[in-house]
């Protein structure tokens, strides 16, 4: 009798819900969200601090008007700020949730079971992500249907843009952590990063304002490529030529493409190579 009834038990326990990487990641994600809401200071600056910078953009990119009169000042304010809220969103509030959860042992407890090491980054990432995409999805909609924008030239494009632009800042985030001690040092360690990613992608200042040395250095940075995918995918030209058409899209895109793989890459590599996970002592 008692055995069979530990057969029943066992087999119902093995007919029970099995351990996925879909049900990890998304179970990483319910807990790293609960903790975000609870953050305050990370929600002000996921949510209030972009919107101020894009009134400030807004002005920044009348004043470039004036003297470049062929700016199309309404896409660009659109583009630029959701590049913005993205870099916010995803690539500084997640290096901090990484120092964060270094620093209360939670990355160590985490790798411990059965989480692999890929899905606990990822994990920690998805509330980043999704608020990011979020925001991002209702500047550019909003932004298209109230500016009276032209719909995407390539949205095949523009995901793929959107991707390496995610990909990118993830990895970018994991490396920043690893020179970040402490959550309150992440707004210095990280200012390198967003610096490049708004003055140097073409965000604040498009690239066809800039001296044609300057935008051919800015055109090599590491975020660049991927923002100007989405340009591309969008409106159909980088700026530096004349907008094409879907399948001219491709061939305009195709040296970002490359170039935006290598620093994924590079970026993925220095996260492996360099990321903690846990405390220096």
């Amino acid at each position: 009798m008692t055995t069979a009834a530990t057969a029943t038990v066992g087999s119902a326990a093995a007919t029970g819900p099995q351990s996925t990487a879909v049900r990890r990641l998304l179970a990483l994600g319910r807990a790293e969200a609960t903790l975000l809401l609870r953050n305050r200071t990370a929600m002000f600056t996921a949510l209030l601090l972009p919107l101020f910078l894009v009134v400030t953009l807004r002005g920044t990119l009348a004043q470039q008007a004036e003297s470049n009169p062929g700016l199309d000042v309404d896409s660009l304010l659109v583009y630029g700020s959701v590049g913005m809220m993205l870099s916010f969103v995803v690539y500084y509030n997640l290096t901090a949730a990484y120092v964060g959860r270094r620093g209360e042992l939670v990355l160590k407890r985490l790798r411990t079971g059965e989480a692999r090491d890929i899905e606990i980054l990822l994990g920690t990432a998805v509330p980043s992500l999704a608020l990011g995409l979020l925001m991002a999805a209702v500047i550019g909609i909003g932004g298209t249907v109230g500016l009276h924008l032209s719909v995407p030239v390539n949205p095949l494009l523009m995901l793929v843009g959107l991707v390496l632009v995610l990909a990118t800042m993830i990895a970018l985030a994991a490396l920043s952590s690893a020179f970040t001690r402490t959550v309150e040092s992440a707004g210095i360690t990280t200012l390198p990063v967003m610096l490049v990613i708004q003055l140097g992608s073409g965000l604040f200042f498009p690239l066809e304002t800039m001296p044609a040395q300057l935008a051919d250095i800015c055109r090599l940075l590491p975020t660049t490529p991927a923002f100007q995918l989405i340009r591309v995918g969008w409106f159909g030209t980088d700026g530096s030529a004349a907008a094409t058409g879907f399948a001219g899209s491709w061939g305009a895109a195709a040296p970002h493409l490359v170039t935006g793989a290598i620093w994924l890459g590079l970026a993925v590599w220095g996260a492996v190579r360099y990321f903690r996970w846990e405390p220096r002592r």
